[in-house]
């Protein structure tokens, strides 16, 4: 949210979209809200688990005034990235996402968990249960290396300008 603020200074509501079939949901939906109220943002909260809920979430975007929009993550939106970006490019509602794929399939910010390093990490178990180790004996590691990927072309197609203060700590700049 802190980053959609620095890129949005004037939106006071953002959307947050969630599958509600998800079981990370409800989770996302605490951790966005506190993070709209320290960043000062009304958060308005949009569910989609079908294809079609998804097209009546972006449908009520403009009843519902929201400045912007936030992708909860999850594979369901993930094998859908293709028309979430589609739908707010079509809409024109500046949205972030928390995998780098939506940036590269046209979306406009995308923060969160870099996905080379996870499955690097992911591997990494799986050699060590292979090797014998008991997957209850082994740490739980979490994910310390995340990516800012910023879809300039998209930005431009919306209108905005993104500070430069953005754009020095992006991961990687798509023109």
């Amino acid at each position: 949210m802190g980053l959609l603020r620095e890129l949005l200074p004037t939106a006071a509501r953002v959307a947050l979209l969630v599958n509600p079939s998800d079981v990370i949901s409800d989770l996302v939906v605490r951790d966005a809200q506190a993070a709209a109220n320290v960043a000062g943002l009304e958060l308005v909260i949009l569910t989609a688990s079908t294809p079609r809920e998804i097209d009546a979430a972006f449908a009520s975007l403009a009843q519902d005034r929201a400045n912007a929009l936030f992708v909860g993550p999850g594979a369901f939106f993930n094998a859908r990235r293709v028309q979430l970006v589609g739908l707010a490019a079509h809409h024109r509602i500046p949205s972030t996402y928390s995998v780098r794929a939506y940036a590269e399939a046209g979306g406009l910010m995308t923060y969160g968990t870099n996905q080379a390093d996870m499955f690097r990490q992911v591997g990494s178990y799986a050699g060590r249960v292979l090797k014998g180790a008991k997957p209850a004996d082994l740490p739980v590691v979490q994910s310390i290396k995340f990516e800012l990927v910023i879809n300039l072309n998209t930005a431009r197609a919306l209108g905005l300008t993104v500070p430069p203060s953005l754009l020095a700590r992006a991961d990687e700049v798509i023109e």
